[in-house]
């Protein structure tokens, strides 16, 4: 039964308890039974009256490579997030290849303060001389590109930005935000908590993914920014989890 079920969901993103129940023939008491069980394998993720599918996570990829990944869809989100920066405010921008679009849309803007964590993002901004770039520095992670470490958290400890935006790899709404590079992973949780608005941004791919390490809930986002291309099942349970959500198109 198990099976069958997993064969179903590899056509589809999301599937209604409702729907695997015409299809197999069986009752939806039968159906939840057996979803338990592979969402406790770590092999789906169940939601109100339905499941989805958790795609395995692959090792990530060098930022130069990972930049080009869904390249059209980043530049609309960066786009969009950027909008919603206001003059004279402050923001926290994260690591990241999407952050970095974000980062790009602030070219000729002014009296904003962006913080990072991302040399990527400095280099965007050297030469914007009407916002003021601040970098905590700390130990290179040369394939990102970005400061973390201790050096770098105990600066973060006395920034306050009024608004963090981050990418991560892996979202989940059962598992939340979560990381497969470990030594980053205390680094993040220092941003995410740094700011009393957490802006999320992130393609579709990102989406029903689990990596090995748990760095913030679901709920420690407030908005998330994403494209056409996440199932709207996903847009759904997160906006009944009190997270706006914003298409970018």
């Amino acid at each position: 039964m198990q099976d069958l079920i997993l064969d179903l969901l590899k056509s589809r993103d999301y599937l209604r308890v409702s729907e695997i129940t015409q299809q197999l023939g069986v009752s939806a008491a039968t159906v939840r039974r057996h979803l338990k069980r592979l969402q406790q394998q770590e092999l789906v993720q169940r939601t109100h009256g339905g499941v989805m599918r958790i795609l395995p996570t692959q090792p990530e990829l060098p930022f130069t490579l990972r930049a080009a990944v869904n390249e059209v869809e980043k530049e609309a989100i960066g786009r969009v997030t950027a909008e919603l920066i206001q003059e004279g405010e402050s923001v926290f921008i994260g690591s990241g290849s999407t952050t970095l679009y974000v980062a790009q849309n602030l070219i000729g803007r002014k009296g904003i303060t962006v913080m990072t964590n991302s040399l990527n993002v400095v280099n965007a901004l050297a030469h914007e001389e009407d916002i003021e770039v601040i970098c905590p520095g700390g130990l290179l992670r040369h394939s990102e590109a970005s400061f973390i470490g201790f050096l770098t958290e105990a600066a973060l400890q006395v920034l306050r930005p009024k608004k963090v935006i981050i990418g991560i790899g892996a979202i989940s709404l059962t598992d939340g935000l979560t990381n497969d590079y470990f030594p980053e992973v205390s680094t993040d949780r220092i941003i995410v908590h740094s700011a009393p608005e957490v802006i999320l941004v992130a393609d579709h791919s990102k989406f029903g993914k689990i990596s090995t390490t748990v760095v913030a809930p679901i709920t420690a986002v407030h908005k998330i920014i994403t494209d056409r291309g996440t199932p709207t099942e996903i847009l759904d349970e997160l906006k009944k989890l009190g997270i706006e959500v914003i298409v970018a198109s």
